[in-house]
């Protein structure tokens, strides 16, 4: 029976490098998928893994209907046996309900990608619609590591390396950005909720954790 997958985590634990693995082995056994995406790193219509693997996707626009697309794709004698959607976060609550329309009137399994929560741990709509109606929710099995080595669990957006909780949702960067652009940090829950990144770890910010010392 064809299912809704959400694989979801933190950016930087191998979503993307998953979703073109699933790609891959269909692929070896025949089949053809299509392949969807949004604001990927690498660029318009692209699926890249930080591993350097790219591959041609069709970019999911604002707007766009999924179901229609594939509707059409497949009446002008296009071949889908099965749909990939990565940075499944960025989509609207109604696209969402299309890939869920896709699994119930065209019988194909869609595997969607992405992270769940933004830069100020609030839900993303299009991973909280997967979530309501995925019909099953994978997490990812590696965990991406906070600076201190603890399993990170939020990703922060970062100006200059500070760690900031405002500003629009979507803003699309990446990990291991020069400090000055808008970059990305994944950090467990206890930097995040103090707004520790690695460069201000750096810098010989006194953590909270240490206890004011008194001498006699």
């Amino acid at each position: 029976m064809s299912e809704l997958v959400f694989f979801s985590g933190t950016m930087d634990c191998g979503k993307s490098t998953l979703a073109l693995q699933i790609e891959h082995n269909r692929a070896a056994r025949g089949l053809q998928g299509v392949i969807f995406t949004r604001d990927d790193r690498a660029g318009e219509g692209k699926l890249s893994s930080r591993l350097g693997l790219v591959r041609e996707a069709v970019e999911l626009v604002e707007g766009m209907d999924v179901y229609t697309y594939l509707v059409d794709r497949m009446t002008r004698g296009g071949r889908a046996d099965y749909v990939i959607v990565d940075e499944a976060q960025f989509l609207a609550p109604e696209q969402i309900d299309q890939l869920a329309r896709i699994v119930d009137d065209l019988e194909l399994d869609v595997f969607a990608f992405g992270i769940t929560t933004d830069f100020r741990t609030k839900l993303f709509p299009g991973s909280q619609r997967l979530i309501e109606l995925a019909d099953r929710i994978e997490a990812l099995q590696v965990e991406a590591m906070c600076w201190c080595g603890a399993r990170a669990t939020h990703n922060a957006r970062t100006v200059g390396g500070e760690m900031v909780v405002e500003g629009a949702q979507v803003v699309v960067g990446d990990v291991n950005r020069p400090a000055e652009e808008i970059g990305y940090e994944v950090l467990c829950r206890r930097h995040h909720r103090r707004r520790m990144t690695s460069a201000t770890a750096r810098a010989g910010v006194l953590s909270p954790d240490v206890l004011p010392m008194t001498s006699g």
